[in-house]
């Protein structure tokens, strides 16, 4: 009998420790989300791509060249230099998983060095309309990147502590994107 009664004085401050934890937990709330607008970017790719074809099951290689490009901001405006490409993987279902590198040279001369990881996907014929390089409307398909920075630049060091989401569309030899930093 004592030992039931020790198991269930056990059970017992076990719930009201775990009861007292949920109340805390659901007494703080997460932050909401803010987005500050950064730059718009305008990426150009006009070297041939370079088709690896089907590497992994995941889906087919291929690489991008960024040879160029521009971005203008309210915090950051420059040029994108030629030296980046996007090493994308494409599933047989059509999705484009994105994973750009590349640098981008201030206006003031600073570097700074921008990945960026995303999807794109949509209806089989949208996405061959965007394969041609055709102007498509950008709601009709889905083009999302996730950014992270990179600098020695003692100016933009808050850009090494930046994470940025951007919502992008593909223009001819171009993506375009409208890049936010959450705060």
């Amino acid at each position: 009998m004592k030992k039931l009664f020790l198991l269930l004085a056990a059970l017992t401050l076990s719930f009201q420790a775990h009861a007292a934890s949920d109340a805390d937990n659901t007494a703080l709330t997460p932050p909401q989300p803010k987005l500050a607008f950064l730059a718009r970017f305008s990426v150009d790719l006009v070297a041939p791509i370079w088709e690896l074809g089907k590497t992994s099951d995941l889906g087919k290689r291929r690489i991008i060249p960024i040879t160029g490009g521009s971005f203008k901001g309210p915090l950051i405006n420059g040029e994108i230099l030629n030296n980046g490409a996007d090493w994308q993987t494409v599933t047989a279902d059509g999705l484009a998983i994105i994973d750009t590198r590349y640098l981008l040279k201030l206006d003031d001369g600073e570097l700074v060095y921008l990945q960026t990881r995303g999807v794109r996907y949509g209806p089989p014929e949208v996405m061959a309309e965007v394969a041609k390089g055709k102007p498509v409307d950008p709601s009709r398909y889905t083009f999302r990147l996730f950014m992270n920075f990179e600098t020695a630049s003692r100016k933009y060091d808050w850009l090494n502590r930046a994470m940025g989401v951007g919502y992008a569309m593909r223009l001819g030899n171009a993506v375009v994107y409208d890049a936010y930093l959450l705060n």
